[in-house]
């Protein structure tokens, strides 16, 4: 994919976040973008994402779902904004609630597909139920309450 994930857009001082920062190198660094009116991301778990032989730790599969859940929450408000995403003030969002229902063990070494959907934008908050899948089989399911950050958390705030 050419074009800029949500998470490029994110300011420098928002982008370490271990799930989406593109500012941490160790982190899992998730990249996800719009594929029409739902959001997509791929990943691939690292050896080190396992939970027992040949399977996905539960955690990754959170963390996956809670991070493209934020991404997706930001560039929906941007969309409702009628704004392009980067335009100031950023629209960043924080996990008000993850909920994940994990439906079958996830394969370790093949791609991870997660797709969001916006279900409800209402002010500050914005609702994002995800999957994911692994060849073709959905493994994990949950939901994604996301608020949009509060001031104090935005650079340049609450320093003191």
């Amino acid at each position: 994919m050419t074009e800029k994930a949500f998470q490029d857009y994110y300011p420098d001082e928002l982008s370490y976040c271990y799930g989406c920062g593109r500012l941490n190198e160790k982190g899992l660094q998730l990249k996800s973008f719009w594929d029409g009116d739902e959001t997509v991301a791929l990943f691939e778990p690292r050896p080190e994402h396992i939970a027992i032989p040949g399977y996905v730790y539960g955690g990754l599969i959170a963390s996956l779902i809670d991070c493209h859940g934020t991404g997706t929450a930001a560039a929906a408000a941007y969309r409702d904004a009628g704004r392009e995403m980067g335009t100031d003030p950023p629209f960043r969002f924080v996990t008000a609630s993850l909920q994940v229902q994990y439906l079958r063990p996830t394969p370790l070494g093949v791609p991870l597909v997660v797709r969001g959907q916006i279900k409800e934008i209402s002010g500050r908050k914005v609702v994002v139920s995800a999957t994911v899948s692994a060849g073709g089989e959905l493994c994990a399911r949950g939901e994604v309450v996301a608020a949009q950050m509060p001031e104090h958390m935005m650079p340049g705030h609450g320093k003191g």
